[in-house]
């Protein structure tokens, strides 16, 4: 059944390639820019990734104007205002993101507050508070999970409230995404499976939302296909090219679904989990991603067992609940074959979440901007059923 309206925006450029991120110069010429600051971390730069890029910039004819590296995996509200200051004191005149998605959500940001000025969380938290244009923004990942590439929104953590503040508006879209297999090459299995798992909710989530339509449908649909197909060799053979580009399209297609369908009551679990207690976003999401799923099952049966030849299962019979509950234990075998190859945990105590914490973890999810777009109400006491579960 189609939806009474929906709406689809994709102004990023998408180019996908081998070996691309090192010749930029037809892409380049498409952006109204020639001095860049190149935001990355510290461990891009160490593996050569972020010198090969910037080579291939300054071949293409652009400048870059300085480096900001201090990114730290969950990047905060002073990181973002750091970057900030230095894109004014070098004059740049756009953002190049080599890296990650708090690399990423990073230089969007750095780029809001250069460009329009303010404070970054009195002025721009929550939706729709971002009146561009902004100024260009080339992404080039090295990561396959987070999809800020092409996505509408980033997410930054304060300290001051020990929360991850998510910022959603059409002119975080960045203008040209370079997608290069090569890049990803060299992270590691716990990462590559961490990623992926990220990207697998966000693909999902935005399935299951009540604001999906035919658009998100079909590349949230691909994009499970293609991690399904490509995560378990990617973790144990890191330097298969096909593997690592299938996971890098499939995080892209689940960014473009999520971004517009938006997730739920998984990533409002991940999301207090990472505030309160510094839980890598992928890995919260591979822990939760099934306890999820299961307290949406009751609104959301018909929807997920859609999946269920997608995923390759076969269930007897036209009943949708058997086929949506055998989609769910797919996905909790997937995470146990990455957990037994040694590239994720299982359980919420596994990554130093005390069991205390969990009732303020719960109360958080209510208050996440994702509870608005969950299929299901998030009831702060039901969600610490399904922590406690996931303990």
């Amino acid at each position: 059944m189609l939806p009474d309206f929906f709406e689809f925006r994709m102004p990023t450029r998408v180019v996908y390639g081998p070996g691309l991120a090192g010749d930029l110069q037809a892409e380049l010429a498409q952006v109204p820019a020639v001095r860049y600051l190149a935001v990355s971390d510290a461990v891009v730069a160490d593996l050569g990734i972020l010198d090969c890029v910037l080579n291939g910039m300054r071949t293409a004819g652009c400048e870059v104007v300085g480096r900001f590296l201090d990114v730290p995996p969950n990047s905060e509200v002073g990181t973002v205002e750091a970057c900030a200051a230095l894109a004014a004191a070098c004059g740049a005149e756009a953002f190049v993101a080599v890296g990650g998605g708090s690399v990423i959500d990073t230089a969007k940001m750095a780029d809001v507050l250069l460009t329009l000025g303010g404070d970054l969380v009195d002025d721009y938290s929550g939706s729709g508070t971002i009146d561009g244009p902004l100024r260009p923004l080339v992404v080039i990942p090295t990561t396959a999970g987070t999809g800020s590439e092409v996505t509408s929104v980033a997410v930054i953590y304060d300290a001051r409230s020990h929360t991850k503040l998510a910022f959603s508006a059409p002119a975080l879209m960045p203008d040209l995404a370079v997608l290069d297999p090569e890049l990803t090459s060299s992270l590691p299995p716990g990462l590559t499976a961490s990623t992926a798992m990220d990207a697998l909710t966000h693909a999902l989530e935005a399935w299951v939302s009540p604001q999906a339509s035919p658009v998100t449908d079909g590349l949230a649909e691909k994009a499970v296909e293609l991690i399904l197909r490509n995560v378990e060799r990617a973790v144990t053979e890191g330097d298969d090219p096909e593997a690592r580009g299938g996971l890098l399209v499939a995080s892209s297609l689940a960014g473009m679904a999520f971004s517009h369908a938006m997730v739920g009551c998984v990533h409002g679990m991940a999301h207090a989990a990472g505030g309160l207690c510094g839980v890598a976003h992928g890995v919260a999401n591979a822990i939760l991603l099934p306890y999820g799923l299961e307290y949406n099952l009751p609104v959301s049966h018909e929807k997920l067992a859609a999946l269920a030849p997608i995923m390759g299962i076969e269930t007897p019979g036209p009943a949708t609940l058997p086929a949506a509950e055998a989609v769910i234990a797919a996905v909790r075998a997937l995470t146990g074959r990455l957990h037994d190859l040694g590239a994720l945990p299982l359980r919420l105590r596994d990554v130093g979440v005390p069991a205390e914490g969990l009732p303020d973890i719960a109360a958080a999810t209510v208050t996440d901007g994702t509870s608005f777009y969950n299929p299901r109400e998030v009831v702060a006491e039901e969600i610490l059923t399904e922590l406690e579960r996931a303990y």
